[in-house]
């Protein structure tokens, strides 16, 4: 199956690491871990590969021996994740389950707890904060709604459609980046930050096997913190420019090879939030940063590979998208990342949301 890339804004990175800085960290021998240029936290519109992302959650995770990276003021040791799974895993009902989770991550910790809420055909997790310091924390919010989401729709069999998602803060700057990953209608400034599913999908049963845990938890910073690709229509005309290649076909072609008018496409991606030439352009942004980071490929052929007329042309292109020059990501990236990776992962304890033995 063709694999889109991914990357993520630079306000994620930020927030990953809010935990550790408001105690005092820099942030940089995590970011060392995940072969980011830690330059680039000071460019609005600097991202960085989901495999970058996910690196540094596990440097965050193993380093400090916490699942919850620092954030709360007493660790949330590794594997916890794992029995929060495996125990909601457990149950015959999604409804079950959620309660189980709730509980579960209740007795881990006394910090967050995982209320259980209903307003008429709307059933509900909220985060209610017992530490004021957390609760301050943006990041922590979104990572904890995403994380329980994340894992009911995986229990769901994978889609776990949410009615809307509550945020008990100000709508931030990064607010635009959500759709990707709160996929619903969003409010802020609420009392509490919680995520609303259509009450009668508790009865749902719960569809996942003993295997399937353990799949899922062999990759489970993935499943729970990248953004993940959904069937709207910019994402088939994303499919489509990337299967394209080399050519990069206009909107005209693409139109047709959907099967619909320009005029119609063109509605479609309006009602999408987007454009063609807006997708168009990410995907060549998501290509370029991803070939950076993991390939000594000359500007001038990824210029070629990305439909430019030259490399000068690319690299205005690319200050457009980021903020910063193309080699600040190869600086960060392909130099850094494999071997800090291997060694890494040779000097740390397994990871923390690997399976373990039944």
């Amino acid at each position: 199956m063709l694999q889109s890339p991914v990357t993520v804004p630079i306000a994620f990175v930020q927030g990953m690491l809010s935990g550790v800085r408001s105690r005092g960290h820099d942030g940089h021998a995590f970011l060392a871990d995940a072969g980011i240029d830690p330059d680039l936290l000071a460019l609005s519109g600097a991202r960085v590969t989901a495999d970058q992302y996910v690196a540094l959650f596990q440097s965050l995770t193993d380093r400090l021996d916490d699942d919850l990276l620092g954030f709360l003021p007493r660790p949330l040791k590794r594997g916890s994740f794992a029995l929060i799974v495996r125990s909601a895993a457990g149950e015959d009902t999604l409804g079950l389950a959620m309660r189980r989770a709730g509980r579960t991550f209740g007795l881990l910790q006394d910090e967050v707890t995982l209320q259980l809420v209903q307003a008429g055909p709307l059933f509900g997790i909220s985060l209610r904060f017992n530490d004021a310091d957390a609760a301050r924390l943006v990041f922590l919010h979104e990572l904890l709604l995403r994380i329980f989401w994340r894992l009911l729709a995986w229990l769901a069999g994978g889609r776990l459609p949410a009615e809307r998602f509550d945020f008990a803060f100000a709508n931030p700057p990064h607010a635009g980046s959500y759709g990707k990953i709160f996929p619903a209608p969003l409010r802020f400034e609420q009392q509490q930050s919680a995520f609303w599913i259509d009450a009668r999908q508790l009865q749902q049963p719960v569809r996942q096997d003993k295997a399937a845990v353990r799949a899922f938890l062999a990759d489970a910073r993935a499943n729970v913190i990248v953004p993940r690709r959904t069937d709207l229509i910019s994402e088939r005309v994303r499919l489509h420019l990337q299967r394209a290649q080399p050519a990069w076909p206009d909107l005209g072609a693409t139109a047709a090879a959907l099967h619909m008018a320009a005029s119609t496409l063109q509605r479609h991606l309006a009602s999408d939030g987007t454009s063609f030439q807006a997708l168009k352009d990410a995907l060549r942004r998501d290509m370029a940063i991803v070939r950076l980071n993991t390939s000594t490929v000359p500007l001038a052929a990824l210029a070629d590979e990305l439909g430019f007329a030259d490399s000068a042309a690319f690299q205005r292109a690319f200050k457009h998208w980021t903020g910063s020059s193309p080699g600040a990501y190869r600086r960060g990236g392909a130099v850094v990342s494999d071997a800090t990776r291997a060694s890494v992962e040779a000097s740390r304890p397994a990871a923390p949301f690997a399976p373990q033995a039944d």
